[in-house]
């Protein structure tokens, strides 16, 4: 078989290709050359890319066979997540990888204002000697409010607060103890304007954010103030940071990021109390390397099918970590799910009882129906087309959460409709230290089963010596039962048998032992560990 394709088309570390292994055709092409892409792109099951190659409706159209996009890097400005949602493809980047990079060069720019560093370096340069010109400001006891105290925010507290200056934050999403915890006083915007001497903002792009520091926030400020933004260009109000630079209203401000970039004909570039960058927060060999490993690893689980943490096209968002046991436990009930079926579904509920309920578990649906769809489809089912799968074959979906478990500390089911014939439902649970995943029920008889690669599930009426029967008649046929479990509703009537086998049963032999015990159902499971 061919390897699946992955396009690479911004230069990336040699540690990106590694990373990627031998599993894959790697292909270079130039992303900014149109043409070149889009038909580079027709066979291509995943595309690596930076900031300068847009992957947009046009470019996810030409590409049918397209599984993820991968951006080796935070912002996602080049890609329509939309389209690619649609076309379900997912879409990853690497929201870590610069983090430590954009924290150093934050301080760098706040370093540069104080003390005049780049403005001194081009007199000197230039032959000047020019010392009272450039004297500037100590760090020692000053105040840095930080706007947007997330991961970036705290990097940067932890690096100040060697310089001895106070740090005060805003943040509507930020709990007092986790300020405590960075040693940050949390306060209003309006309040951190008034009082700090350096502010810095590290807030995402949003319609709500666009513009959020303008003429009313500088008016705020101190004469002596600083202002810094190494986030997102539109942050701050250009126009207006022109008027406060140039009435004195501010002191200066340093700037890696523009509306516009490169910010062609911008009058803020030339003023003298401005220290620009051109756009460097990730600009490091280190967070290069960190996000194109970041990618290459989140590209190889895409094209595995198996869940992307990284991924943000996939409902669910951060997966708390008691929750993540229980994913590849819904997936595999999906399949057993899916085995129990004897027609089209036409309903799925996963429901959640017990302690994780109390948890964001989006991610157990997806993955429910990653299981559900994975032995149905002739394609590869992934986190991101599932739900497309279900919408469209007209299943309609719900994730049921109750925080009541009367059994089982957590347990996970599976429920749904067939279009003709009774209800289906299973059910799992994670047990002991080593969290073993066991089926607990199915179609509301109660086992305990470990999961395992292969099982056979019979459906029959109660009646001595059965299990002596199918036993002889498996044996015979060379089959090992590794465990089996027996439930029933009442005696005499109809029984459940479930058994792990160690190797897949061929279809005459599950046939014969049908009609030997003159089972209602027999249905084999295979499921993919």
């Amino acid at each position: 078989m061919s390897k699946p394709v992955v396009l690479i088309a911004e230069e990336l570390s040699p540690a990106t290709v590694d990373a990627l292994g031998p599993d894959f055709e790697i292909r270079n092409v130039d992303g900014t050359d149109r043409p070149a892409l889009l038909a580079a792109l027709s066979d291509a099951h995943a595309i690596l890319v930076r900031s300068a190659t847009k992957v947009d409706a046009e470019a996810i159209a030409s590409a049918p066979e397209l599984k993820v996009i991968a951006r080796a890097g935070v912002g996602l400005d080049n890609v329509d997540i939309k389209a690619a949602t649609t076309a379900g493809v997912m879409v990853v980047n690497a929201p870590t990888s610069n983090i430590i990079s954009a924290a150093e060069l934050t301080v760098g720019h706040i370093l540069s204002l104080a003390r005049h560093i780049p403005a001194a370096h081009a007199s000197l340069a230039a032959g000047a000697w020019k010392r009272s010109s450039y004297t500037g400001v100590e760090l020692y006891e000053k105040t840095v409010g930080i706007i947007g105290l997330g991961r970036i925010g705290a990097l940067i507290t932890q690096r100040l607060q060697a310089f001895g200056v106070s740090v005060i934050a805003y943040d509507p999403y930020v709990t007092s103890a986790r300020a405590q915890q960075l040693g940050v006083e949390l306060v209003s915007l309006e309040d951190l304007l008034r009082r700090a001497d350096f502010t810095t903002i590290h807030m995402p792009k949003t319609p709500e954010t666009v513009g959020m520091i303008s003429d009313e926030q500088f008016a705020l400020m101190k004469p002596t103030a600083f202002v810094v933004n190494v986030a997102r260009g539109g942050l701050i109000d250009e126009d207006a940071l022109h008027r406060a630079l140039t009435s004195n209203t501010i002191a200066g401000a340093g700037l890696d990021v523009f509306v516009s970039e490169p910010p062609k004909d911008s009058p803020l570039v030339s003023l003298p109390n401005v220290v620009v960058t051109p756009h460097l927060g990730a600009s490091t060999d280190e967070a290069q390397e960190k996000a194109g490993v970041a990618v290459a690893k989140s590209v190889r689980l895409a094209l595995g099918g198996e869940l992307v943490p990284d991924a943000v096209n996939v409902a669910g968002g951060v997966i708390d970590p008691y929750v993540r046991p229980g994913i590849p436990l819904v997936e595999k009930l999906g399949q057993v799910f899916t085995a129990m079926a004897t027609s089209p579904v036409t309903s799925i509920d996963v429901e959640v009882h017990g302690e994780l309920a109390a948890y964001d578990v989006s991610v157990l649906k997806l993955a429910a129906l990653k299981g559900v769809f994975t032995d149905v489809v002739s394609d590869q089912v992934s986190y991101v087309n599932a739900p497309l799968i279900a919408e469209q074959r007209g299943v309609t979906v719900r994730l049921i959460t109750d925080a009541d478990s009367p059994e089982y500390r957590n347990l996970l089911t599976i429920r749904g409709a067939q279009s003709d014939g009774p209800a289906i439902s299973v059910s799992g649970t994670l047990t002991g230290p080593k969290q073993v995943e066991k089926l607990v029920e199915i179609n509301g008889y109660d086992v305990e089963v470990a999961l395992d690669k292969h099982h056979i599930v019979m459906a029959y009426t109660d009646r001595p010596g059965i299990v002596a029967v199918y036993g002889k008649e498996f044996g015979e046929a060379g089959i090992n039962i590794a465990a089996m479990q027996i439930a029933r509703q009442s005696a005499g009537g109809e029984a459940l048998s479930v058994l792990t086998v160690d190797s897949p049963v061929p279809d005459d032999v599950l046939e014969h032992v049908r009609s030997t015990i003159d089972a209602a159902s027999l249905r084999e499971i295979d499921i993919t560990l």
